[in-house]
Parts: structure tokens; sequence; C-alpha cells
């Protein structure tokens, strides 16, 4: 960020939008100085499909942010979703022989749990350490100073296809934009809406973008388990756009508009009216056909996250709730719908523990935002100077392999 270092921009690179937060460090606080938004048409289920398109959007919503901020913009943590995005578990083991445990010998075991094999179109995203084990002794969160024979360290490892990252990276050079690191979406909006005791008791989060819905499991303060949904809210519109015979954009305003998924929460004499295609005269349709029209594609997409979770026997691991975030998670009788499927408690997440227009973030669509600015608050990342794509590349891949050892 040119001119001030207190400065820190998210850039939410969505299916359906692009979203650009500004926010100014002042001691450990984030004040929310400048928001922009532009509608996205060149990505397809998180992944970036046509670049000019993407880079023009790009372009508008950081103008928009700049403008509010009263800043130049120059460089940004952007956020990176989709199905290519996947997570495992991996453990290592070293031997100290008696001595005390240094920060060499955490970064020496985190580096044996993460000599896996990685498929040659793939790299590491970030790399989180579940526990340590020292000896015989489970659960301990920092092994540094503690005597042993054995150090062993469980790890999350999330890797991206490197074509996804490279896509990104372009699009943001494009627009004149440095990128200082790349985070998971889902991950970053942990961070701007779970709250401490959630993610140590263990608790759901589920972000319902425009093309995807990103699913991530916390416990014991660390990230677990992760999903990426290629099922979202363009889903949601397209069916409506089909169900009442409107154009998808007049189909995009009943949704926000109307939008209800509980047929019983509609009222008998409620009408909505519905746009015609071709220039037709506009028809007057009950509001319960929209219900019935969202019910079940909602119930389909917390079913696949369910039957996920489940699969992987992950059905008592979430006592603290389901969290849903996004900007498709804005409509009526979602969280109920969550909570048949799920039974456990429900809430909508937004963005709270911030200064400055929080009155305009506090809003689902904007946690992944907000969350990137908390991220790069927390990655201490110095911008370096970009020669090229390639080399940009390599830069933010080489980073990405030290990041997140620990997200707390």
């Amino acid at each position: 960020m040119q001119g001030n270092e207190n400065l820190l921009v998210g850039l939410d690179i969505g299916t359906t939008k692009i979203c650009a937060v500004v926010g100014e460090m002042l001691g450990d606080e984030i004040n929310i100085i400048g928001v922009g938004s532009h509608p996205s048409t060149g990505l397809r289920k998180g992944s970036v499909v046509n670049i000019e398109s993407t880079v023009d959007s790009i372009k508008k919503a950081v103008e928009e942010a700049e403008l509010m901020a009263d800043c130049n913009i120059s460089s940004v943590y952007v956020g990176i979703a989709g199905n290519h995005i996947k997570g495992f578990n991996s453990h290592g083991i070293i031997a100290i022989k008696g001595r005390e445990i240094t920060e060499m010998d955490v970064d020496r075991v985190i580096d044996a749990a993460k000599a896996v094999a990685i498929p040659p179109d793939r790299e590491i995203l970030h790399v989180i350490s579940q526990e340590f084990i020292v000896d015989e002794m489970t659960s301990i969160q920092n092994p540094v100073g503690m005597t042993a024979v054995r150090l062993e360290a469980k790890i999350h490892i999330i890797t991206g296809a490197i074509s996804a990252a490279r896509n990104i990276i372009k699009c943001c050079h494009k627009a004149g934009l440095e990128v200082c690191d790349i985070a998971l979406e889902s991950l970053a909006s942990g961070y701007a809406v779970l709250t401490n005791e959630e993610k140590e008791l263990g608790c759901i989060l589920a972000d319902m973008g425009g093309g995807t819905t990103d699913l991530a499991l916390f416990k014991d303060n660390n990230l677990k388990f992760i999903h990426e949904l290629t099922v979202g809210g363009h889903n949601l519109t397209n069916d409506i756009s089909i169900g009442l015979r409107t154009p998808l954009p007049e189909a995009e305003k009943i949704k926000k508009a109307h939008g209800t998924c509980i047929p019983q929460n509609v009222k008998a004499h409620d009408v909505i009216e519905v746009p015609a295609v071709g220039g037709r005269a506009p028809k007057r349709l009950p509001k319960g056909i929209l219900a019935e029209i969202l019910e079940p594609r909602v119930e389909e997409i917390f079913s696949l996250l369910k039957q996920e979770l489940f699969s992987n026997g992950l059905e008592n691991s979430f006592p603290a709730g389901f969290i849903l975030t996004g900007g498709s998670v804005v409509m009526d009788g979602i969280a109920e719908m969550a909570e048949s499927v799920f039974s456990v408690p429900v809430r909508i997440g937004e963005a709270d523990r911030i200064g400055g227009l929080k009155d305009i973030v506090k809003n689902p669509a904007y946690a992944t935002g907000v969350g990137l600015i908390i991220f790069g608050s927390k990655t201490s990342c110095r911008i370096q100077e970009v020669k090229s794509d390639s080399h940009g590349l390599q830069t933010i891949l080489n980073k990405m392999k030290q990041w997140f050892k620990n997200i707390i």
C-alpha cells in the first residue's frame, strides 16, 4: 500500500462479484475505511475463465474502494477457492535425543510431515499444525522448550492447482496490483466470523458464494477438514430463472428481494411481480412458488455437505454448531433449513470484531474480504517487486509453503 504501511486490502475474487475491502491497522484493532464491489463475469465455480473480464471487474472494485478510502491501492491479499482445492492430513517424526526442543526442531518435524508426494500440477497452499506429540504426550500445541527423545507432528496440508493460482496472480498484475499473499477463502472467512470458543469446541463454517460452497471444520483451535462444493448461489438463481421463466438478471433480483426457502413461512396472499422473457408483460405469481423452487436446492446443498462430513467420520466434531456466511446466505429461512439438516445450532456469520465502516461490512457477503485483511495483519509479509508473471508465481508459491504452521 503506497504511502501508508498501516493499510491492508483484502480482495475477494468471487464467481458473481469481486469485492475489495480496505482496512487500517490501529495497534491491534482494524478499522474498515473503504469498500468496493463490482459484478464478476470472468469466473466459473471459483476459477478464472476470462482474464480480461476479471481484470476489468477487479479494477472497478478497487477504484470504488480507493475513492471511499481516499488512498491509492497497490497491493492486496487475495482469496482462492474452487473444486481444485484439496486437503489431507500428514504425520512426521524426528529424533531429539534427549535434549530440549527448539524452533528448528519444530521446523524439521513439520518438514518431515510435508514430505509427501504432490502431483506436479499442484502446490501446497497451507500447512497447518494440528498437534505435536512429545514422546507419548499428545495434544501439545507448542513443544518448544520441552525435553524429549522423539517429536511428532500432525499437520493438515491444503493444496491447489498451480494454474488457478497463476491465473489469479496474473489478473491482479494486469490490474496493476501486487499480490502480497493468497489465502484459502474459507480460512479467511473463519478469521472474520468465528469466535475462539467455537473454534476450540468444534464448529462448521459454510461459506456460500455464487459458484461454490466452501466448508471448513474447526476444532481445538485448528482447521481439521475442508471441502469445496461446486454448487452455490448461481445455481439458486438459475433455478429461479427456469422455474419462473424470467431472465437471469431478474432472477437474481428476485432472489435477493424475496428469496425464501421455507414454504411454510410464506403467507398465502403474498405475491411477487416477475418480469417475463422477450418483452412480454410481467406476471404476478404467488411467493410460495419461489419458496418451492428454492427449498429443494438449498436442502440439496446442505445434504451434500452433511454427506461429506459423515463419510469422513466427522458427525460428532462440531458441537458448537454451524455457521453460515457468504453472499448467498442472505435468504429467509436458510438458517432453519441448515438446522433441520444438521440438527445443531445454526447462526449467520458476520464480521463484527472490527471498527470503522462496520455497518457496511457487517454483511455475510463481506466476510471473506474482511477475513483477508485479518489474515494479512497476522502474516507480516513484506511486498516484493515482481519482474514477471512466472517470477511472481514462484515468489507466492514459495511463501505458501511457509504459511499457517498454526492459524492461531
